[in-house]
């Protein structure tokens, strides 16, 4: 079944319709949803929020259009996912993705709020287009190919790009 096909099918209010969009974008789903709500809260939250997500899609299939239906998807998955954080008296910070004090060690949350600081700082301090491809590749999990197809740039040089990024943090990390 295409993803036109089942889009047409869910909007005429057929279940099975709905099973192609959790078998297409639940990992892409989850994804975001974690990116929000980082590990504040447990997988069963993730899966709870994911839920959510297609319950809303389930509700609201006739006000998707096919071409943007992930983007659809992504743009309910981050709104229920800070729904769900505030629900819990959680909030997100302006310049940090995620501050929650859940009872953890104090110090072990410090240490990895510095290293992500680290990992931040030098993340940024790479080229533009290199940070832009390292951002692609390890945070949003787009593939060597998609991304030299969308840039223009040879596979070997983002490769090569990527290997580059891999030692400017570690370097970066070591010397802090």
């Amino acid at each position: 079944m295409t993803e036109a096909a089942a889009l047409a099918r869910l909007q005429n209010g057929r279940e099975d319709a709905i099973a192609y969009f959790i078998d297409k974008y639940t990992a892409y789903v989850c994804t975001v949803i974690r990116c929000i709500i980082g590990s504040s809260m447990t997988e069963a939250d993730v899966e709870e929020v994911a839920s959510d997500v297609f319950l809303e899609l389930w509700k609201q299939a006739d006000r998707v259009t096919r071409p943007a239906v992930r983007a659809w998807l992504g743009s309910v998955a981050r709104n229920k996912a800070k729904q769900k954080l505030r629900e819990r008296g959680m909030t997100l910070s302006l310049d940090e993705d995620l501050i929650a004090i859940d009872g953890a060690d104090l110090s072990e949350r410090l240490e990895r709020a510095e290293r992500e600081r680290l990992v931040r700082a030098a993340v940024f301090a790479m080229e533009p287009t290199d940070r832009a491809i390292f951002l692609r590749y390890y945070f949003h999990g787009q593939p060597i190919t998609a991304i030299s197809e969308e840039t223009g740039i040879p596979v070997s040089t983002v490769k090569s790009r990527l290997r580059r990024g891999r030692e400017k943090l570690r370097s970066a990390l070591e010397n802090a």
